[in-house]
């Protein structure tokens, strides 16, 4: 079980800097919902995403949660999107792909595309991800989401306060220096629900073909499009060229614009 791959050593001290985390990222949701209303939560119902929804839930603080649904996710983050649901009593907007550019990507490239080239499946990301993704935070003031560091060499430079020029938003990410121990602790302490899969291996899950379980030791990540380079594995929705917050001017802005990845 990958979640109790972690130490509980001196956990009292341990849950006593947590505790101090939490209340840290606590306050900086208050901040971005009082600020940047409307502010999102963007969520593919990872451990940081049920970490960062029982926190709105349990301060009733006025953020809003949408997932995108690709259509071909595991039937094990489908059942815990209910199981949220249910637990929380929040309402959870769900975002699919296109209906007709679906359609004509899958006829022109067939189901399984992706496993042919980089190129072809940053395609398939871009229908049923990216773009679904811009119509989620069209309007919205803000996003968050649930990145972090340790993730993957993808994310090691994320930060906590960011840009995104791609969508002309602040973009957070209240849990980037949190370690593994911390997430899956606060997770144990306050019985928060959690995807079956992570369970049987799969620290990362995404679409159901795209994702498989890891070895322990191996990169959180690494199940997430393994056939592919590390430098590779990102979809697309956290690729976009971003500046710190704190930073981010007309010109930094339009720089980063200019050299999105997803151009």
């Amino acid at each position: 079980m990958y979640k109790y791959e972690t130490s509980h050593e001196g956990e009292a001290g341990t849950q006593a800097e947590l505790e101090g985390r939490v209340a840290e990222v606590v306050v900086l949701l208050r901040n971005i919902a009082a600020r940047h209303a409307p502010a999102v939560l963007a969520t593919g119902f990872g451990a940081e995403g049920m970490l960062l929804i029982d926190l709105i839930a349990r301060h009733a603080l006025p953020i809003p949660i949408f997932t995108l649904d690709t259509g071909r996710l595991p039937e094990e983050t489908y059942a815990l999107i209910d199981r949220t649901r249910q637990r929380y009593g929040l309402p959870i907007d769900v975002y699919a792909p296109d209906a007709q550019r679906l359609q004509h990507f899958v006829r022109q490239h067939g189901v399984n595309p992706f496993y042919a080239s980089v190129e072809l499946r940053k395609a398939c990301c871009a229908v049923r991800k990216t773009e679904p993704l811009a119509r989620a935070l069209a309007g919205k003031g803000a996003w968050i989401t649930g990145l972090r560091r340790e993730q993957s060499v993808t994310r090691q430079s994320v930060a906590v306060e960011e840009f995104d020029a791609e969508h002309a938003l602040p973009k957070f990410n209240p849990l980037a220096e949190w370690p593994d121990d911390d997430i899956w602790t606060y997770i144990r302490i306050h019985d928060v629900p959690y995807n079956a899969l992570h369970d049987r291996g799969y620290p990362s899950i995404g679409c159901a073909p795209c994702t498989r379980a890891v070895q322990p030791g191996e990169d959180a990540r690494g199940g997430r499009w393994w056939w592919e380079a590390p430098e590779h594995k990102e979809c697309g929705l956290h690729r976009h060229r971003v500046v710190p917050l704190t930073r981010a001017t007309p010109e930094s802005v339009a720089a980063a614009n200019a050299l999105s990845w997803s151009r």
